[in-house]
């Protein structure tokens, strides 16, 4: 059995995410996924809670058709040491044999580790970007919701993201609500 490892903030989760998730598991039995620098939200990089990431992703990609029994979804938070860093992964996920990632010094890292790496599928990353997805939200163009599964959209507006990401990045409140 071979299980990967795949690592983002999922801030928002978007079609780039599920549709990499969907291809990573077309060459591992199971993915782990973590979801990472998970104590930090209600900020402007990150709005979303762990949980609400976990909740959302989890949609998405049910939305999409992955089969979730391959998928187990961890969160973790972030260290200041890069040095331990990966004995800080390790500590959280069950054993795997390869990992995906787009981020060169994760990678460098992994690799230093003695771990596979293997470039994630990327799919429009102009397009499918979370932080432009966030300033969509920000600016009110409803485009937004194209870059996102309908069950990540739903589950925003559900939470009060919109208002939530205005509230944090502009000090303001939505201007429906003026």
């Amino acid at each position: 059995m071979i299980r990967g490892l795949f690592i983002g903030r999922f801030q928002p989760p978007h079609w780039g995410h599920v549709w990499a998730i969907r291809e990573i598991l077309k060459e591992v039995d199971e993915l782990i996924v973590i979801i990472g620098s998970a104590q930090f939200n209600y900020i402007p990089k990150d709005p979303f809670s762990a949980g609400e990431r976990i909740w959302m992703l989890r949609e998405g990609l049910r939305e999409a058709g992955v089969d979730l029994s391959r998928v187990i979804m961890v969160p973790i938070p972030n260290i200041e040491n890069n040095v331990e860093w990966f004995g800080h992964v390790k500590s959280y996920v069950p054993p795997f044999q390869v990992a995906y990632t787009g981020n060169p010094f994760v990678a460098m890292l992994l690799r230093e580790a003695g771990i596979e790496v293997r470039q994630q599928p990327m799919f429009d990353r102009e397009k499918y970007n979370s932080t432009r997805i966030r300033e969509l939200i920000i600016k009110g163009d409803p485009t937004w919701e194209e870059l996102v599964p309908k069950s990540v959209a739903r589950i925003i507006k559900e939470i009060n993201g919109i208002e939530r990401l205005r509230i944090i990045t502009l000090g303001e409140a939505a201007p429906h609500e003026w």
